[in-house]
């Protein structure tokens, strides 16, 4: 992963390159990796990550065919 330094802004260059590791799963990754993981505990996770995945792809395709009202939408203020 590579990030850009432009007129000597690192903290620009953090954000970005924090973003971008945000995107790409990596803490995410490294919070799992933090500790042993059991392999059954594992396989319980992965099936709860996939039934997740699948509720969620299903909820959306009811929501483009109209079945389901659709995600609600913030109002600016005046």
């Amino acid at each position: 992963m590579q990030v850009l330094v432009r007129d000597n802004n690192v903290d620009q260059a953090l954000r970005v390159l924090k973003k971008k590791m945000q995107r790409e799963g990596l803490f995410r990754e490294m919070k799992e990796r933090r500790a042993y993981e059991k392999p059954s505990e594992r396989r319980v996770r992965e099936k709860a990550q996939a039934i997740s995945r699948h509720l969620k792809a299903a909820r959306k395709q009811m929501q483009r065919e109209g079945l389901l009202p659709g995600p609600k939408r913030a109002v600016a203020a005046r």
